[in-house]
């Protein structure tokens, strides 16, 4: 009996999650914005030798290709509505203005504490993009997806 509802349960929380729903998209939005970060801060840290703001930029590019197309197939279901392109060009630009936020960020941040580790640099720049980030879901679901 247990077995059955548990399962009732999570199959209709699987349903919510799939479902076109401002909070479903936005709990969605969340998991491929953890999942973008788990990337960026890996190039992050792999190219910390080449200086702060070079792996900040890598990081920020190849982390934003990925969450737009993960945006585009999973989070806001716009596959067969938006081209892979658009999802880029759109996504990118504003993703851009976040970039350059966090570039002013770490610059600050090298400026005002220039000892900080590669960790507490990509700590500092992921506080940053999680606020950007909630801006960001409002603007991709209104003008984007």
């Amino acid at each position: 009996m247990l077995r059955t509802e548990w399962a009732d349960r999570t199959a209709r929380v699987l349903r919510y999650l799939r479902g076109a729903h401002t909070f479903a998209q936005l709990i969605r939005f969340t998991l491929v914005g953890g999942t973008s970060n788990i990337a960026y801060v890996l190039l992050f840290m792999a190219m910390s030798s080449a200086g702060p703001l070079v792996a900040n930029i890598a990081g920020s590019i190849v982390s934003t290709v990925i969450a737009n197309e993960l945006h585009r197939q999973l989070t806001f279901q716009a596959a067969g509505r938006v081209s892979w392109f658009t999802a880029q060009w759109e996504g990118g630009g504003l993703a851009l203005i976040g970039l350059l936020i966090s570039t002013v960020a770490l610059a600050a941040l090298d400026f005002w504490a220039p000892g900080l580790s590669a960790t507490a640099q990509a700590l500092a720049v992921l506080a940053i993009m999680a606020a950007i980030g909630g801006m960001r879901f409002f603007a991709l679901r209104g003008f984007v997806f």
